[in-house]
């Protein structure tokens, strides 16, 4: 049967920790759905990979049972169709900044008569039991980035777009394009501004009976939106934690052998 165990999760009460993959490379993707995330997002919008390394990519997460997502480039119906027909069982999508805007995307992710979807599971009918449109219909998700002003003062209409199952928030785009560059991008928001704003973005899923999802630096910091309301977030990044790991290792090494020279700090990096 074709069943998204993200929705199960959700259905039980229980929240979700997401991975985040922008190195394409199937190895990397096996390695990272080993390790107990409940699903892995392939970046394909600001991730060093194309859809032709995205294919093998969710191949390698399916013997783990992990749920497979897919950031798309942009609210474009080619891209976001053929991460479904290779196999995501949801689609993160960028910059939606008015109802009309996600009502596209939504209609992108549905055959009809619920939406425009083209008929032609490559992949999908054979990683799936069961893969049929109504299955399909029911079980992939539609999550919209809300990531500027234009998204925040369109909330509640976005909101309310049938067909929709829950926002994701960029916490970079979102300072960025709610402050007019004032603050810095980055995860992990402590300023109250900010806190207040990603709040009620979460509120306003809860009142619409969407899912909340969140883009986290930390598990300190996801943990801590769970107790908001949050359903879902993503903790860092392939990127991030191959790089948090070397550092911590190369100044392990230095303070042992070299004297504690310091090693060259890692790169925030982007998601």
């Amino acid at each position: 049967m074709f069943e998204n165990r993200l929705k199960a999760l959700w259905a039980q009460g229980r929240p979700a920790i997401n991975g985040w993959l922008s190195v394409g490379n199937p190895f990397i993707a096996e390695i990272m759905a080993g390790q107990g995330y409940d699903s892995i997002t392939i970046d394909l919008q600001h991730g060093a990979l194309d859809y032709g390394q995205a294919l093998p990519m969710f191949q390698a997460l399916r013997a783990s049972g992990v749920v497979p997502l897919a950031r798309v480039p942009w609210n474009e119906a080619g891209s976001v169709m053929k991460v479904l027909d290779a196999g995501a069982m949801g689609v993160i999508c960028p910059m939606i900044n008015s109802a009309a805007e996600a009502a596209q995307f939504v209609s992108y992710l549905r055959y009809p008569p619920l939406g425009q979807r083209s008929f032609g599971p490559t992949r999908a009918s054979f990683a799936y039991g069961g893969y049929d449109t109504g299955a399909a219909n029911d079980q992939i998700l539609a999550l919209a980035m809300i990531e500027t002003q234009a998204g925040v003062d369109n909330l509640e209409a976005i909101a309310a777009t049938p067909g929709l199952d829950g926002l994701y928030i960029g916490p970079s785009d979102l300072t960025l394009g709610t402050r007019n560059g004032r603050l810095p991008p980055g995860f992990d928001r402590e300023e109250p501004e900010i806190v207040e704003l990603i709040r009620h973005i979460q509120a306003v899923c809860a009142k619409n009976g969407l899912r909340a999802c969140l883009h986290c630096g930390e598990a300190d910091y996801a943990a801590k939106a769970i107790g908001w309301g949050f359903d879902l977030t993503t903790v860092s990044g392939d990127t991030r934690l191959l790089a948090m790991a070397a550092t911590a290792s190369v100044a392990r090494w230095r303070e042992l052998v070299d004297g504690g020279k310091a090693a060259a700090p890692a790169g925030k990096g982007g998601y």
